[in-house]
């Protein structure tokens, strides 16, 4: 087997890994054994081995005392404090972006985006391009780290963001109407506006706020799915580990 090809066959583990444990196809509590798993993959071990270490690092699963691995469950207090952390992160890449000021391009690129963002909602909110709308605040969020100007910042930004459920994405509605996401639209994309806004006026504080509270949309949305509508759980990756 080329290196190239053991590298697109652990891809593709990770991937199909990945889309299992998220699904609750993997539940929580599971453990997952090289052997057995690259059998039902059809691939070799190395590259299944390789796929769980990259799943571990993503927190998606734990390594086990007598090997092996464990698919991780999180409590509702593990996924609050991840999206806290996040809005933590992005808001110290706001304040940095500020405080230390960008370039008129780097400036320019990521209001391009929110100005893509706007043309994503039409006269209502049934009439918003919701994949679209996730690629674009994808982007946002991806270029708002990089503001800050620290390699650090950006890294542990996007670490933090590997969790499904605390990925600025997490939320967003899908082709299925969850109304509760649907309303928290618009005020996001206010936020995404403010937190440029606060950037290129040089506004750290403003900025590092407007971020974290930007964050918090995520938070109202998980409060709603697990204390108002718990048959969304299916809906959202992820959620089928939290348990409690």
């Amino acid at each position: 087997m080329t290196a190239k090809s053991a590298k697109t066959h652990a891809m593709r583990a990770v991937i199909e890994l990945r889309k299992r444990i998220l699904g609750g196809e993997l539940p929580g509590g599971m453990r997952l054994f090289e052997v057995p798993m690259a059998e039902q993959l059809q691939i070799s071990r190395t590259p299944v081995r390789e796929a769980m270490s990259r799943l571990a690092e993503e927190g998606l699963l734990e390594r086990a005392r007598n090997g092996g691995f464990i698919v991780r469950t999180f409590s509702f207090a593990d996924v609050v404090d991840a999206i806290e952390l996040r809005g933590v992160l992005e808001g110290t890449a706001a304040r940095l972006a500020a405080e230390r000021g960008v370039s008129p391009e780097a400036l320019a690129g990521i209001s391009a985006v929110v100005a893509k963002l706007d043309e994503c909602f039409g006269n209502g909110p049934e009439q918003v391009d919701f994949d679209r709308y996730a690629e674009l605040n994808a982007e946002f969020h991806h270029l708002l780290a990089g503001l800050s100007g620290s390699d650090i910042v950006r890294r542990e930004v996007e670490r933090a963001t590997r969790l499904p459920f605390a990925s600025p994405s997490a939320f967003l509605p899908d082709r299925s109407d969850i109304a509760a996401f649907r309303r928290s639209l618009g005020s996001a994309q206010e936020q995404h506006r403010a937190i440029v806004a606060a950037i290129a006026a040089r506004e750290g504080t403003r900025a590092e706020m407007i971020a974290r509270e930007h964050a918090r949309t995520a938070r109202h949305n998980l409060d709603y799915v697990l204390s108002e509508d718990r048959s969304l759980i299916s809906r959202v990756p992820g959620l089928a580990l939290v348990i409690g």
